[in-house]
Parts: C-alpha cells; structure tokens; sequence
C-alpha cells in the first residue's frame, strides 16, 4: 500500500506519517513548505494549484489519500478578507484532491468537525446526520469540503473530530500548560461540552480505517464521557502537578469569540464499533500520555 498525506505539518499529519511507518507503510507527505526536515519522502503543494495537484497525486499513485490540510484559525476565518482563502482551501482544495482520487481510483480520507452542526441541544450528533447548520465560516467552508468529496467520491471516509490535540502544533493542553506558569486562577468555560481528541490515537484508528473498504461518515473522538473545557482544564492541572485553580464560567460570562463556538460538540461514535473498529481511549488517558511525553521532550 502506498499512502499520500497531506498538512504533514500539523498535528494529525504529522501523527499519521509516522504511524504509517511503524506499520511499514510507504507514506509520502505533503504541506506548503518546499522542504521538511521532519520526513524523507515529502513534496511541496499548495493544494489550491488545481494542476499541480492532479500532476502530484496522479504522479504518486496513492492506494489512499489522507487530507489533513486545512485551514484552521476559527477567529480568523470570519475576517472578510480571509474567507475567499478559507473556502479555497477547504472546500475548493478539497475538491482538487477528491477529483484526483477519482482519476486513480484511490481511497479517501476526509477530516472534518463537528462545527458543520448548528451546536445547540444536548444529543450528541449522529455520525449520518444531515441537519447541517455551521455557527461560523470556519464550519461552513469544512462541510463545503465534506461535500466536494462525497458527491465525488464512493470510496471515502469522513471522519469528524472536535478538541484536537497533539505533539506537533498549538492546542488547548499546551495553552493551559503555559497560562499555570504566570496564573494561579483561571477561568473556563463550563457550558460548552464535547470529547477531547488525541491526534496520536486518531492516527492509528485511520490507520485501521484504510484497510477497509467500510466507508461512509463517522465520528471519531476519545472515549470517557462527556465534558466542559471547565473539566478538561482541571483534568490537566491534576495530571500535570499544578496548583491552578479553575472557575467555571458560562460562555456569555466568559466573553463571546470573534467566531461562534458551539455548546454541543457531543459526537456519537456507536458507528465506529457497528463497522468493527476499536473506539480510541478515554480522553482521561490520553491526556496523561500526552503530558507525559511533552514532558520528556523538555
């Protein structure tokens, strides 16, 4: 099998490439940047070069693509002069990819989130639900994208995921973990609930994914319940050692981003264990792991 990933350079890219290569894969990745000291077998793409990427990706001949690449700065996808960029991105470079899948009749792999729903009421969303409402333009260009590749494709998974969190990038651990250094209080949201999601853990389940032909949408974040970012902070000054006393606050309270965020981000991934792939852990035991080896990289 031969594996072509995009967004090498962010969290979930850069995870997949190595799981790819613990399990003897040939992988080749892909981002902007012309070189990348992190991999060997790796092109420079801009994946709005519609002909560039065609050329790539038929050049290649992946048995599978798997699309990490995206625009992610939710605050800054509002911003008038930034939304042609988003949509180019991740809906119309979405699409460049997906057509050149199709060419080759190769599989492929879409991530998306749960902001394509509209984020309210207290059910978590199913992995088949069509009742698409995105809060903000970040969501709408990724369900943009969701559909470019299942109006294209037959042989495609989509996979949902909310609370990202890995070694290779920005997130909300690596956040709070600097804020405990100058702050002894803080405060955090505790009416906006959803499941963290380790990209570590994810890779391996769309590592297991691609040998499959169970196709279709699916959600995928860790096990263990339920949460606010009020818990998750709290959870991760436990397991690091630090004394930081969290406040619960409601979203109004706290202040509204420059984005909407929704209140449910509660995925139900039942879809998974129905199609015989192995749910990832709790996100409780992720987040331990995952501190622990940030820990031995200082």
């Amino acid at each position: 099998m031969k594996v072509f990933v995009t967004g090498v350079s962010g969290q979930l890219g850069c995870d997949c490439m190595n799981e790819l290569a613990k399990r003897g894969v040939q992988c080749i990745g892909t981002d902007l940047s012309d070189t990348n000291d992190r991999f060997d077998n790796y092109v420079g793409l801009d994946i709005t070069d519609r002909d560039k990427v065609i050329q790539t990706i038929t050049d290649i001949n992946p048995d599978v693509v798997i699309h990490c690449a995206a625009w992610t700065a939710v605050d800054l996808a509002e911003d008038e002069n930034n939304k042609p960029k988003v949509l180019k991105i991740n809906a119309e470079g979405t699409k460049n990819i997906a057509d050149a899948c199709k060419m080759i009749d190769s599989k492929m792999v879409y991530i998306s989130t749960d902001y394509v729903f509209n984020g309210q009421g207290e059910t978590p969303w199913d992995a088949d639900c069509k009742d698409f409402a995105p809060l903000n333009y970040y969501g709408f260009s990724k369900l943009e994208g969701e559909k470019a590749v299942s109006n294209t494709l037959d042989k495609f998974f989509v996979i949902r995921i909310a609370w990202v969190f890995g070694i290779n990038g920005n997130n909300f651990i690596k956040t709070m973990l600097k804020l405990s250094e100058t702050h002894d209080t803080l405060k955090v949201v505790c009416d906006q609930i959803g499941t963290p999601t380790y990209t570590y853990d994810l890779s391996k389940l769309i590592c297991d994914m691609i040998d499959t032909d169970k196709y279709g949408f699916y959600h995928a974040t860790n096990e263990g319940g339920y949460i606010s970012w009020c818990d998750f902070a709290k959870e991760i000054f436990k397991i690091a050692g630090k004394n930081v006393e969290v406040i619960p606050v409601t979203t109004k309270e706290y202040g509204e981003s420059i984005a909407k965020r929704p209140y449910n981000s509660r995925l139900d991934k039942s879809k998974l264990i129905q199609n015989g792939f192995t749910p990832l852990p709790t996100w409780n035991d992720a987040v331990e792991r995952y501190i622990g080896e940030l820990n031995e990289k200082v």
